[in-house]
Formats: structure tokens, C-alpha cells, sequence
């Protein structure tokens, strides 16, 4: 199972570097920008927050790793960050899959699903990033391997809230040569994505659509799902490159129903948070297109294991990346060592997805190309904490209700 030992590559060689200390950092940044309905919602300050960890070796080598639990919970971050670190320091820091283990059992009675999960994400991304340095090689080196040199992008936002925001991301996007766009754009809000299929095709910008199902309880059913594609093709003719997150939790079960009816490819999994519930997923049919996460999953190497999954069901493996720099280099460098074909790129104004990096993301006509730094490539100075400190402000708010549509915003060109 993707838990055991089994999962952890081969390339990484316990040399006797121990862990020396843990330590959780939150950093809070501004986001978006007043035209984004997820800001208007869920962040009225505007400012959002990033948890990582900090992982220092015996030698002094350091290394990040994030969990997004701290968008939600910062303050449960940093607890079970505290809770793990003083079972952590002193033991092998290469022995990822013992190291993995431990951190199971330390938190599975209470949570071997859910918040847990994304610490220990964050704990084994920062070992990670922490060989990789030590070792003076990219990440992927050490989870088996590069097996690609380039991967395709698509772009992740379109969260506007009116047209003339929504052609400033569309420009954006094509300005990156990503022909990809992902929308959020609700059951209620077929007409948003056809205003975005109809005006981002002259770019050559073709339209995914997030429901954003994944934190409603039960949220929409299948036939909600399929009234939704009904309506957006009664306005257009243009195809959606795929349809993610359309069920709640609750649902999972009609995922099979859904794809056999939607016509285009569907997505999710982005919030689950064990290989093995994903592994689960994709035997019973539930996407075309599987969506882990490294800073939620349990880390790059949980990552991978889902890659694997993916190749025996014949599902592509699409890794969702929405934090900082350090969940995008987590989960990138995951898609390298796993062959990926297709990876997120987030749209939305967040300063720490630049200054987190030692050296900038490489994009040509679309693809991300492989990263050289060694580890993730990323890092962390007294200044970056300074100017980005923790605001008790900037906890995302997910009961909020969304404001009831506009009649006829969408309809005009």
C-alpha cells in the first residue's frame, strides 16, 4: 500500500544526517485583488496565509516544505508541527519511509485522514527539499529520477467577478503561451462559462471549469452537474477541456454516473488527503483527470504514489499546487519524478509564490520547464518572515455565502 515502505524510492541513502530541529513559520501576503469573488468571500482583508515548515539538520543544511492546512487553521498548523517535532529530532533525516511511518503513528488514531495529513505533507516535502540541497541535486533527483524534461501548464484562476476583470486574466494567460484557462464558475453560473468560452477563444485560450464542489456537504448531485453542461452548451458550441471538483463529498459515488454522461473529461481530488483514498477513487471510476496535492496528500513521495495509481486505471495525474512557491516546487517536482504531462499554475497576485524561490520558474510557449536549483529550490530569510509576518486576519473563511448572481453580467460583450 502507497503507506508502506514500498512507496519510498531508492535513490535516497540514509548517510547517518540526522534531524536537528522543526519548526512551523506562517507568513500572511496579499492576494488577488478586490475583483476576485474568493477574496470578496472567503478573504475580505485580502491577505492570505501560508504555513511551512522548517526542517534544519545536523550539518545545518535547512529545508521547506508547506501544508495548506494554515489557510484554514494556522493555529493547528503550528500545534501539530510542535506536537511532531520533539518525536522527529535525532532521527535519520533520509529514511524517508521511517520517517513517514512515524509521523503515521504519531498522528493516526485522530487523524489518519484530515488536518494531520497536511503537516506530515509538509514535514516530508522540507526533508525533501533538505537532501536535495545536502546532495546538491533537484529534488526529483532524488525521488527516483526526471522523467520528463517539460511539462504542460494550464493556468488556474478566473475568479473574476466582471467581464473586464475576466479579459485581463484571459490576456495574462495567453501573454504566458498557456492555452489552458481554468474558471470557477458555480451551478448557477453557466453563463459566466460561456461569456469565458466565447471571448477567451480568439487567444487560442480554450476553458476548464471548477464547480468548486469539494468543501459543500453534500453538495450538487450529478443531474446538477449535467443541467450545468446542458446550459453552457445551449449557449456555445466551444467544448470545456475538462470539468473539475462538480460533486461534494458526500457524492463521490455518482463520480462513475458522471463521467459516462459529461462529454468532457472530469476532475477532482485535490482535497483528499491519503493515496490510498485516491487509489480508491480512481478503481471505482471516479476521473479522467486525478488531482493530488503534495503539501495535502502526505507529501511528494504520497505523490508519487498516486502517479502510480494513475498509470495502472488509466487516469492522467494532474497535480494541484494553489499555495506558495514551496507547495508549487513540492508538488512539481512530484510530476517531474512521476512523467506528469499537465500541471496547475495559479494566476492570483500572491508575492510569495516569487519571493520564496531561489531562482524563478522557468515557462516557454506553455510548459514549465524542469527546475535546476538544488532541492525544491526554495528558501526562507529573516527578511522574507519580517515583511510577511503572520496576521490573525488573514484566515480564510469558508462559511461565507456567496453573492447571488447578476442578472445579465455575463450576457454582454
Amino acid at each position: 500500500m502507497p503507506e508502506s515502505a514500498s512507496a519510498y524510492p531508492g535513490a535516497l541513502v540514509d548517510d547517518g544526517v540526522r534531524i536537528a530541529a522543526l519548526r512551523p513559520v506562517l507568513l500572511s501576503a496579499p492576494y488577488a485583488d478586490p475583483e476576485n469573488l474568493e477574496v470578496r468571500v472567503a478573504l475580505p482583508t485580502g491577505w492570505r496565509t501560508t504555513g511551512l515548515v522548517e526542517v534544519t539538520l545536523d550539518d545545518g543544511t535547512t529545508g521547506l516544505g508547506e501544508g495548506y492546512l494554515a489557510v484554514f487553521a494556522p493555529h493547528v498548523f503550528v500545534s501539530t508541527v510542535e506536537l511532531l517535532a520533539p518525536y522527529l529530532v535525532g532521527r535519520p533525516a533520509g529514511d524517508l519511509a521511517g520517517r513517514y511511518r512515524d509521523m503515521v503513528d504519531i498522528t493516526g488514531y485522530w487523524s489518519l485522514q484530515g488536518a494531520a495529513r497536511h503537516v506530515v505533507s509538509a514535514v516530508e516535502a522540507a526533508l525533501v527539499d533538505a537532501l536535495g540541497k545536502r546532495a546538491g541535486v533537484p529534488a526529483y533527483e532524488l525521488l527516483g529520477g526526471r522523467r520528463t524534461d517539460r511539462i504542460r501548464l494550464y493556468a488556474s484562476g478566473g475568479d473574476s467577478t466582471s467581464p473586464a476583470a475576466m479579459r485581463a486574466e484571459i490576456a495574462a494567460v495567453a501573454a504566458l503561451g498557456i492555452d489552458t484557462f481554468k474558471i470557477r464558475a458555480r451551478g448557477h453560473e453557466a453563463d459566466k462559462a460561456v461569456w469565458t468560452l466565447e471571448h477567451a477563444a480568439p487567444h487560442g485560450v480554450g476553458i476548464a471549469v471548477d464547480m468548486a464542489q469539494n468543501l459543500h456537504d453534500p453538495g450538487q448531485s450529478a443531474a446538477d452537474a449535467l443541467a450545468f453542461l446542458d446550459a453552457v452548451r445551449a449557449g456555445t458550441r466551444r467544448p470545456l477541456r475538462f470539468l473539475e471538483e462538480p460533486l461534494g463529498p458526500a457524492r463521490t459515488h455518482e463520480y462513475p454516473e458522471l463521467r459516462r454522461a459529461a462529454g468532457c473529461p472530469v476532475a477532482g481530488g485535490e482535497t483528499v488527503t491519503t493515496a490510498r483514498e485516491l487509489l480508491e477513487r480512481m478503481a471505482a471510476g471516479c476521473y479522467d483527470m486525478v488531482q493530488p496535492d503534495a503539501t495535502v496528500v502526505g507529501g511528494p513521495v504520497q505523490t508519487l504514489a498516486v502517479f502510480a495509481g494513475a498509470a495502472e486505471h488509466g487516469v492522467d495525474p494532474v497535480v494541484h499546487c494553489w499555495g506558495s512557491a514551496v507547495c508549487q516546487a513540492a508538488n512539481y517536482h512530484a510530476a517531474f519524478a512521476g512523467g506528469g504531462r499537465l500541471a496547475e499554475w495559479p494566476m492570483p497576485a500572491y508575492p510569495l509564490r516569487s519571493e520564496l524561490l531561489v531562482e524563478p520558474f522557468r515557462i516557454e510557449a506553455g510548459h514549465l520547464l524542469a527546475p535546476q536549483a538544488p532541492g525544491l529550490g526554495v528558501r526562507l530569510t529573516p527578511q522574507t518572515e519580517r515583511r510577511y509576518a503572520f496576521r490573525g486576519d488573514a484566515v480564510y473563511r469558508c462559511l461565507a455565502a456567496l453573492p447571488p448572481a447578476t442578472p445579465g453580467r455575463w450576457s454582454a460583450g
